[in-house]
């Protein structure tokens, strides 16, 4: 039942090219992009997976590399600028197969150009490369309509991705991966391998959720309340840190601070903690040690309320300034 749902609500809110018999339910997204690495190494013998530079970070840090490595793939990276994914970089790599965050690239906020979603569309289907999408974010936009899923431009080279963890609640391990028709049975076959299934009365339950209509409403309303607060940091640093321009607003739930010229990440998050209050680097989104990379912060703004934000960053304005 829940595939079919989901099915029908991705063409609908995605605009992706949703097929119930190529859809895979998995427990989370870590599971998704591992059955759907396992798969590609199997049925077509990639070797090289690329990730995003900044992105989910390196193999020490990150579970998704790390899985990727373990499983014997050699992983690299791919760098990132204002417009997303740098395809030449990823044509040059020699990657087989890339995961990125179109939509709201993780963690520079950043939307993939169109100019960008084409040449990668060509980069998969010229030589034959796969792309993971990571549709995570895509429900939480503000300023503009949600931007389609990459899947719908080729879906038979594209793995869509989603997880219902950030729209409910982390608890709910719940995910699903739309497949290319060749190779869904074989994302199967690993998911069966895995654990044979996911919770069936999780999977009601999200499925009545979306036909109820509850599931819309609930992201109506929790868009208006992430809303409240991501406008709440705006105002906070206009107030505290008025030279710091905010960047990757656009969604989700963060948005990055860049720091001054030659400061140190480590040594502001660790003064801002001892002032009790927590503030995250892009550095450790970093997978290759750059030192000529522009410091930065990552906000999140997700589970902090209304109230506790001005007086947050009024205690680091000096620290970020």
């Amino acid at each position: 039942m829940l595939r079919e749902v989901l099915a029908g609500y991705l063409r609908r809110v995605r605009a992706a090219d949703a097929d119930p018999g190529r859809m895979i339910i998995s427990t989370g997204f870590a599971q998704g992009v591992n059955l759907v690495l396992r798969a590609l190494s199997r049925e077509r013998g990639v070797s090289r997976v690329a990730f995003e530079d900044p992105g989910y970070g390196s193999a020490q840090a990150d579970e998704t590399v790390r899985a990727a490595v373990a499983m014997g793939l050699r992983a690299g990276y791919v760098p990132v600028d204002e417009e997303g994914l740098v395809v030449s970089a990823l044509a040059a790599s020699g990657a087989q197969a890339v995961v990125v965050t179109p939509a709201h690239q993780s963690p520079t906020g950043v939307v993939l150009s169109a100019a960008r979603r084409h040449a990668l569309v060509d980069w998969a289907q010229r030589g034959g490369g796969y792309v993971i999408e990571d549709d995570y974010d895509s429900e939480f936009r503000y300023d503009k309509e949600p931007v389609g899923a990459l899947q719908g431009l080729a879906p038979d080279q594209v793995f869509l991705m989603g997880t219902a963890s950030k729209a409910l609640a982390p608890a709910v391990r719940l995910g699903w991966v739309q497949a290319p028709a060749p190779l869904a049975g074989a994302v199967a076959e690993e998911k069966q391998m895995s654990d044979r299934g996911s919770c069936t009365m999780d999977q009601h339950a999200l499925a009545t959720l979306l036909t109820s209509g509850r599931y819309d409403r609930h992201l109506r309303r929790m868009r208006a309340v992430y809303a409240g607060r991501r406008a709440a940091l705006v105002e906070a640093f206009a107030r505290h840190a008025p030279g710091v321009r905010l960047t990757g607003l656009a969604a989700g739930f963060h948005a990055v601070a860049p720091l001054p010229a030659g400061a140190d990440e480590a040594a502001v998050i660790a003064a801002a903690r001892e002032r009790r209050v927590g503030l995250y680097g892009i550095g450790a989104y970093r997978g290759m040690a750059d030192a000529a990379a522009p410091p930065a912060l990552v906000i999140g703004f997700g589970n902090v309320g209304e109230r506790a934000i001005d007086p947050a960053i009024a205690a680091v304005a000096d620290l970020v300034s």
